[in-house]
């Protein structure tokens, strides 16, 4: 979700949004210019990219106005601006003109830094809207974008929403509308299993749930769908070698702890302590041990070391489920 700085008046003279995520840039000019014509209907919204915004033409756009019109400019990518254009945008930050919201993007890297700065110095109202990379950023975006509607959703369904739909934000919000539409009530891990069947059993965390907790079959079917849908064998290793360590983790973790504890020494979610709790009840020392040494065969075999990557793959499956079962 982009985090908001400064004062958070999307009326405010000056708005910058930093960062390279797409949808969060968008929500952040859609927002300003919906205060905007909330509180005039006529306001004037010019959006440009920098070949746009030429020397002189800011000024043109922020002239005194015979009708007094409310109006936003925004302008994309202003990090791309020319050094002339640039010294126009600098000046009216010093003096903004009134009735006015100019918006600025900016991607928040090394280049047109003078001007974000100059932006910040003024006291630009300043939205951040960074690209997010890490599978936690997404799954917080996710629990945000419900508790924005007053939703609630169980940790499970939206972790399964990011496993199901991936690292696009906005497939991401586009699902999690759809739920908050059709569903009432809580909306739980069932639900997203249903409506991104396919999508989400083709997951490579599906296969390595499915195998933990050893059911061997529905891995196998799981395995299957995700390799006919083009999910890479290395991605399928991966999970299998997080789903058999974590059982390892917690399994050598002091008795009695609790999950807030055990979710910081183990680095693991507190929902996702319970989850390996559950799937580690029938595994042993072992077992753990058998498991790790097949996912590392299978590793070597979808890395150029077999033949046949689709069977490394069903071969250590079986084993790692079997394991499940060894105590």
């Amino acid at each position: 979700m982009a985090r908001k700085t400064a004062h958070d008046d999307p009326l405010a003279p000056v708005t910058i949004a930093v960062g390279q995520e797409d949808l969060l840039l968008d929500r952040a000019v859609q927002q300003v210019v919906a205060a905007a014509r909330a509180a005039d209907a006529d306001t004037d919204v010019r959006d440009l990219t920098p070949d746009q915004l030429q020397p002189g033409t800011l000024a043109e756009l922020t002239s005194p106005s015979l009708f007094a019109e409310r109006k936003v400019v925004v302008v994309r990518a202003a990090q791309d601006l020319s050094a002339d254009t640039i010294k126009d945008v600098k000046a009216y930050l010093g003096s903004p003109a009134e009735e006015i919201t100019l918006v600025l993007l900016h991607a928040g890297a090394a280049k047109g830094k003078g001007l974000l700065d100059a932006a910040r110095k003024a006291g630009a109202r300043e939205i951040a809207c960074p690209k997010m990379t890490k599978p936690a950023d997404r799954l917080a975006f996710v629990r945000g974008e419900f508790r924005a509607v007053g939703r609630s959703a169980t940790p499970e369904a939206c972790q399964s929403l990011v496993e199901a739909i991936g690292s696009d934000l906005r497939e991401l919000a586009s699902a999690c509308s759809q739920l908050v539409a059709d569903i009432e009530g809580m909306i739980d891990e069932a639900v997203v299993a249903r409506y991104y069947t396919g999508r989400a059993e083709a997951s490579s965390f599906t296969v390595a749930d499915r195998a933990v907790e050893g059911r061997a079959a529905e891995a196998l079917e799981a395995l299957r769908w995700a390799i006919s849908t083009g999910v890479a064998p290395v991605m399928i290793t991966s999970a299998l070698a997080q789903g058999v360590r974590a059982i390892g983790k917690l399994a050598s973790a002091p008795r009695g702890a609790r999950p807030g504890d055990l979710a910081r020494e183990l680095g693991m979610p507190p929902w996702k302590i319970d989850r390996v709790r559950q799937q580690m009840r029938g595994w042993s020392a072992d077992g753990v041990a058998t498991a790790l040494r097949a996912v590392a065969a299978a590793d070597a075999g979808v890395k150029g070391g077999g033949d046949d990557p689709a069977y490394a793959l069903e071969k250590a499956v079986v084993v790692i489920a079997r394991a499940a079962r060894s105590r």
